[in-house]
């Protein structure tokens, strides 16, 4: 980006019941990149709008109201980079023509076209995903999915680049994909700074589902209830053998009948059930208490500690002891300080 010449206009809009952060977040991080510009004595790098439905207060689901100085209405408005922050307002726009026809025209005038959270359902609804790899907040990936399903859907990704169009995952990944942008816009020691600012990461490791509930294979579940005795029966089991001729045995079915009507049921392979069954356990032991890896890898069914660290990595894409470190709950902390100090 050239700094000597007009500031680059970052036009961010929001509907009625938004997700605050998905506003605050980038603006933060594009506002502390003017800030570290200036302290280096470089003119501000970006000239930041906030547009609303309507000029005046925006609603946000945390209750708090933010100020729309113009509306996203407005044909004058001319963005360099145009951000569609999410929300429920943000879904239930996508239905709403003339919401999706402005930010359309906006984002046809923009270079750069950003998505926060759910904001991708608006830019979606416009036809401007379609034939593009996206990515949104991990609950609601199935969703667009089905919706728009001329988009191709990264659950895992906290953010993806693809063309024009950078969408991201939920809330606090409008930072992530922010400071990407900055430092292609200021170059890597700006971005540093704005991270350091703002104290996390410039480039988070893992994908989102780390941070996600794992059985959120249940969204696309058509039967949920079909194996509920037997799914409970594994999540109580799963040191046990959990193969698919000992689980169609327990529901007095053939092997290849049981997986079938499984896989129909449940949304997913009665082996990728067990995975993820096993993950989120793993997930709740790693984060509750100071259990040791290879003694939680033993209870939850994994063949060794390193069955599991492969398992996490291919799923997660963070290892279990650095899942630990991220996650671990403050008073299991405190208790392995306590346990060292004895």
């Amino acid at each position: 980006m050239d700094t000597t010449a007009q500031p680059h206009r970052i036009v961010l809009v929001a509907f009625d019941n938004a997700q605050m952060l998905d506003v605050t977040g980038p603006m933060d991080a594009f506002s502390e990149a003017n800030t570290a510009c200036e302290a280096n004595g470089r003119p501000p790098a970006y000239a930041i709008t906030f547009a609303g439905p309507r000029v005046g207060p925006v609603s946000t689901s945390s209750g708090l109201e933010l100020n729309a100085r113009t509306s996203f209405y407005d044909e004058t408005l001319a963005p360099d980079t145009l951000v569609v922050c999410g929300g429920r307002g943000a879904r239930l726009s996508a239905d709403d023509a003339d919401a999706v026809a402005a930010i359309a025209r906006l984002a046809n005038k923009a270079s750069r076209v950003v998505s926060i959270c759910t904001g991708a359902f608006v830019l979606a609804a416009g036809g401007l995903l379609d034939g593009r790899r996206i990515t949104t907040h991990w609950k609601y990936c199935d969703v667009i999915a089905r919706r728009f399903p001329r988009i191709d859907v990264d659950a895992d990704a906290i953010f993806i680049h693809d063309g024009k169009f950078y969408t991201s995952a939920g809330v606090t990944a409008g930072i992530d994909v922010a400071l990407a942008l900055i430092e292609h816009d200021l170059g890597r020691p700006v971005a540093l700074e704005v991270a350091r600012e703002l104290v996390v990461f410039l480039r988070r490791p893992g994908g989102q589902s780390q941070f996600s509930a794992h059985m959120a294979a249940d969204v696309r579940a058509a039967d949920p209830d079909r194996f509920a005795e037997l799914t409970r029966w594994m999540s109580e089991h799963l040191a046990d053998d959990l193969s698919v001729e000992r689980l169609a045995a327990r529901v007095s079915m053939s092997p290849r009948n049981f997986a079938r009507r499984f896989a129909e049921a449940l949304g997913t392979p009665p082996g990728k059930f067990v995975q993820a069954l096993r993950i989120d356990a793993a997930r709740r032991l790693l984060t509750d208490g100071d259990v040791p890896l290879s003694t939680i890898a033993r209870k939850c069914g994994f063949n060794s500690l390193e069955t599991m660290r492969l398992s996490f990595q291919r799923h997660l894409k963070v290892a279990p002891q650095d899942f630990r470190a991220r996650f671990q709950s403050r008073s299991s902390v405190a208790q392995t300080a306590d346990s060292v100090c004895a």
